[in-house]
């Protein structure tokens, strides 16, 4: 210990006061562990690179006061990389009649592939477990082909499709609810969301472009009693506007994300986007 605080003096001080001064306004920091906080010195200025910098830091699992004083402040956001997204499921809607479409839009071509695909793209590699509910034997077969759930029903609600898609993801801490027709959703938008909870995991995170909300939508556990019982008709939207001080936005840049299609001109314009 002797040696590694020695070494730390002589330079691991210097080089984070230099940070302080620098014109940067992000500063990296590989890594905080148990060996940084044996030295007071060391410690003190990191603080002080905390007060004035912007700092990305990879801080060890380990147990001592200096760790648990960083994660623990109110302006730090704390990722776990052996599981950065937490237990969350994902309903992708998939039950519309299509009427406005003139038939299944789901399995019309989008960008050479089925449209439906584009939502399974989206959510791939975020969630402990993904399901499509959907009416339609094509899109449930075509689904289990790429290896996730789909759950068939003939219900006529939106709210039938909620219940049985909160039903089917089953123990889970958030739930991600998608409509599987937003064919230029980004999945980087979808594990920001999934991001953002992590540090406030009781909030309704949904998605919006300016003040206009979007979807998709992210519940909190606390919510699914709810939802299992939403009115004949409601969906998630429902819920949302009964806590609004609960809701919190995640930004898109670009609106053509949260756009869905409704008929084939619709289709046409996003896939020429």
């Amino acid at each position: 210990m002797e040696l590694s605080v020695e070494g730390f003096h002589s330079l691991g001080i210097g080089a984070v006061l230099r940070c302080v001064d620098s014109g940067s306004e992000w500063i990296t920091v590989d890594e905080i562990g148990y060996l940084e906080t044996g030295c007071k010195e060391y410690c003190d200025a990191v603080r002080r690179l905390m007060e004035s910098k912007r700092l990305a830091a990879v801080v060890r699992k380990q147990d001592t006061p200096f760790i648990r004083e960083i994660i623990c402040r109110k302006d730090v956001f704390v990722l776990d990389l052996d599981g950065p997204y937490g237990v969350l499921g994902c309903v992708i809607m998939a039950s519309g009649l299509g009427k406005r479409f003139g038939g299944n839009k789901l399995m019309a071509e989008f960008h050479g592939e089925p449209l439906i695909l584009r939502a399974l793209s989206a959510t791939d590699g975020i969630f402990l477990r993904r399901v499509v509910v959907t009416r339609h034997e094509d899109v449930a077969e075509l689904c289990r082909e790429k290896g996730v759930e789909a759950v068939l029903h003939d219900l006529p609600y939106r709210s039938d499709t909620v219940r049985l898609g909160l039903e089917a993801v089953g123990d889970v801490s958030g739930c991600l609810f998608l409509p599987g027709d937003q064919p230029l959703l980004r999945r980087e938008t979808v594990a920001a969301l999934a991001l953002a909870r992590v540090n406030d995991p009781e909030s309704i995170w949904r998605t919006a472009f300016g003040d206009t909300p979007g979807s998709p939508v992210l519940f909190p556990r606390w919510t699914f009693p709810e939802l299992s019982a939403l009115p004949e008709g409601k969906g998630g939207g429902f819920v949302v506007k009964k806590y609004p001080e609960r809701l919190r936005m995640v930004n898109v840049r670009d609106k053509l994300e949260l756009m869905d299609v409704d008929s084939p001109e619709d289709l046409a314009h996003l896939a020429g986007q």
